[in-house]
């Protein structure tokens, strides 16, 4: 009999390709998905899908029934929300409640995924690693706070016998980012001509693809108890944005901004947000985050699960190439 994988988040942007990943390996794979989530990234593809919710313990008492592996990829990923105390809730009880469930059905290995939100970035533009814990009270913004919170949970459950492994992937992208991903909106709006100019920050952009392939090297060699960076490139965000200009033909930002006087706009934006519901286009949190410079090392994962990575540009162009395809890039 082919084993079964259970996936949360699998109609998600890496859930599904974990799933795909999954599938390819020979799993069969349960996507448990909520009744109104959307399924175009689940339609597609040779997998079981069961209707459930992580704050339905029921619901993941039956996905779990038979199950051998759990991959969790279910997230609440805002940056923003009218009550942020509802994401650290989302993602921190979510996961506890899913954890539980796996400890309760015997499930024989677990593959959280956490995030390099759980992890403290190095000054200097070093790269982080996994011992660069964050802790809640120094995270940044409640989407941050909400990972290092869930992050806590897995450890505590492991400590008492869950065998889980944790993997913490730095900024994906690529193909079917459907919601999109915060990254994603600002790949969208760079590449329709909406971002002329950007202050000095640096992410860790990893093809969705290569995060996915790092789920499976975890459920295969990951030791129980450890945490594994899936990251790729560092790259700093005018090179980002120079690079997906020169993809779509357009001429790149040239006006860097300080970050002072854009607070005032960022208050504003969110007061506005708190009025209609609409996530702002720019928050208080998001730019004291660019400060920092969002470095991180896959040294670990290369080391011990044999992880490797296609190069950043080949990712971005993946990831424009599929906005451009369904149309959200014009």
């Amino acid at each position: 009999m082919t084993d079964v994988a259970l996936i949360t988040g699998a109609s998600g942007f890496v859930g599904s390709a974990v799933a795909r990943k999954a599938i390819a390996r020979g799993l069969q794979v349960r996507a448990l998905v909520r009744s109104n989530s959307p399924r175009v990234n689940v339609n597609c593809i040779d997998c079981e899908i069961v209707e459930g919710d992580l704050h339905d313990p029921p619901s993941l008492a039956s996905a779990m029934q038979g199950a051998r592996y759990l991959f969790h990829v279910a997230a609440d990923y805002r940056l923003w929300a009218r009550d942020p105390d509802e994401i650290i809730r989302n993602n921190r009880e979510g996961t506890r409640a899913v954890m539980e469930a796996a400890r309760d059905a015997g499930i024989e290995r677990v593959v959280y995924t956490s995030s390099v939100a759980a992890l403290k970035p190095r000054g200097g533009g070093s790269d982080a690693d996994e011992s660069d814990r964050a802790d809640i009270n120094s995270a940044i913004g409640a989407y941050k706070k909400s990972k290092v919170a869930a992050e806590r949970v897995v450890e505590d459950m492991i400590a008492a016998g869950l065998p889980a492994v944790i993997v913490s992937p730095s900024t994906p992208i690529g193909p079917r980012d459907v919601r999109p991903t915060p990254t994603g909106r600002m790949m969208v709006q760079a590449a329709n001509g909406r971002m002329p100019a950007y202050v000095e920050t640096g992410l860790n952009l990893v093809h969705v693809d290569d995060v996915a392939e790092g789920h499976m090297l975890a459920l295969e060699k990951g030791r129980i108890g450890e945490n594994y960076i899936l990251g790729g490139h560092n790259v700093m965000l005018k090179d980002i944005l120079i690079e997906i200009a020169r993809l779509v033909g357009r001429k790149p930002p040239r006006v860097r901004l300080a970050r002072g006087p854009l607070y005032p706009l960022a208050f504003a934006a969110e007061a506005v947000a708190r009025v209609t519901g609409v996530e702002p286009f720019i928050t208080a949190d998001a730019l004291t985050m660019s400060r920092q410079l969002m470095f991180f090392s896959s040294v670990k994962a290369k080391r011990e699960l044999g992880y490797s990575t296609v190069p950043w540009r080949l990712a971005l162009a993946d990831a424009l190439n599929w906005f451009r395809a369904v149309g959200y890039v014009r």
